[in-house]
């Protein structure tokens, strides 16, 4: 049974919001995990870091399942995996635990999180409102985001990280109800029936624009894991009160509302390639000048807000492309390749940033090469070509 467009979006934002929210305040486990456990930050973030690559190894997997069979079978699953994960966090006497619970918590993303359902949503959708739909269910993502820190932070600073940990697995449990609104096998077009799986890679891994794509989304995912994971922990260095790495994560949650869906509607308006060309170079500016200003309340709260406004919208925007390259038939699965690239991002992001601070004792280099990240990755984005491959131009050339 097809449903709504409106249900399968707020189920996908549901998803999202959940795996998303929690994800980004696993950064606020950092210092107290590290400190009672007396293992460094290297272990904790190369745990999150080896949960990013785990996320992007398995999401090409989870994408193509659900393409075949359906995303809510797939999405249950995850959110099954992903609190497992959490549980596995809750009990860990040693840095090995960490790893495994990583690694779950990864496979749990790659099933609940953006590769699977926003192929659902994005086959659904008219191609001409395909960005604000995948927009939509960003902003979900962005939803859970600003309610998951503070209440993540509510947790930890009554109970204390272990509890807090296992309330956050109880919670991800909703992502299994929310998955039913995902249910049911999708329906193929584009003209795109009998093109095989093997077929369908072989297209893409012969366009240079999805090459381009791909590297590009490296910077995406770099961003995103340096700042959820370390961020705290850098705030706190720098003197300042747990209290406000919180609330600048939260404002850019807040932002990250407007943005994500606004980004989708640009890509429906301009070029998506040139909008992410833009926001990547947002990106690098944004970094510089936290960077260059001297450090304050205002400065950290002004850096979490202008970054929400270019925080997940690069990915309704990626998505919408892969769609409009390759169709929707195999949209999951090659969204899923996609970000793989972002999810080697993330792996580095969150494991060098530890690395490079146990061994030099500051973040600074990976500060300043997130700039230079930034600024490559606008440029490997201009030259794309957003058009569809030739079997999707002759399929609906007029007869």
């Amino acid at each position: 049974m097809r449903r709504p467009l409106w249900i399968l979006i707020v189920s996908a934002g549901v998803c999202v919001g959940l795996t998303l929210g929690f994800r980004q305040a696993l950064g606020l486990f950092l210092t107290p995990i590290s400190l009672d456990m007396e293992i460094g930050r290297e272990m904790f973030a190369l745990s999150l870091g080896l949960m990013n690559l785990f996320w992007g190894l398995t999401a090409p997997i989870a994408g193509l399942v659900a393409d075949r069979l359906g995303a809510g079978r797939v999405a249950a699953a995850g959110g099954l995996c992903y609190a497992a994960g959490l549980v596995a966090f809750t009990f860990s006497g040693d840095g090995d635990q960490l790893i495994l619970g990583g690694i779950f918590i990864g496979c749990g993303l790659s099933g609940a999180g953006f590769s699977v359902v926003l192929g659902v949503v994005g086959r659904a959708a008219p191609e001409d409102k395909r960005g604000a739909a995948l927009g939509a269910v960003a902003m979900g993502g962005s939803i859970g985001q600003f309610v998951a820190l503070p209440y993540t932070y509510a947790f930890l600073e009554g109970y204390g990280w272990t509890v807090s940990l296992f309330v956050l697995a109880i919670t991800t449990l909703l992502i299994v109800p929310a998955a039913w609104g995902l249910s049911g096998k999708p329906a193929q077009d584009d003209g795109a029936d009998h093109q095989s799986i093997a077929q369908a890679l072989s297209e893409a891994s012969r366009s240079w624009s999805f090459w381009l794509l791909n590297i590009g989304f490296f910077a995406c995912g770099f961003h995103l894991a340096f700042i959820t994971v370390h961020f705290p922990a850098y705030i706190a260095d720098q003197g300042f009160e747990p209290w406000l790495a919180t609330a600048s994560l939260t404002a850019l949650g807040i932002c990250n509302i407007f943005g994500s869906y606004g980004c989708g509607v640009l890509g429906d308006k301009f070029p998506k390639k040139y909008v992410l060309s833009f926001m990547y170079l947002g990106r690098a500016a944004i970094f510089a000048g936290f960077l260059l200003l001297p450090i304050s309340e205002v400065t950290v709260i002004a850096f979490g807000a202008l970054m929400g406004f270019l925080w997940i919208g690069t990915v309704p925007l990626t998505s919408a492309l892969v769609a409009t390259m390759f169709g929707t038939s195999y949209l999951s699965m090659l969204f899923g390749l996609v970000f793989f690239g972002h999810q080697i991002g993330s792996f580095l992001g969150a494991w060098l940033a530890g690395h490079f601070y146990d061994l030099l004792g500051s973040y600074d280099v990976v500060w300043w090469l997130s700039v230079a990240i930034g600024l490559i990755s606008a440029a490997l984005h201009w030259p794309i070509e957003e058009r569809p491959v030739q079997r999707l131009a002759v399929a609906k050339a007029p007869p």
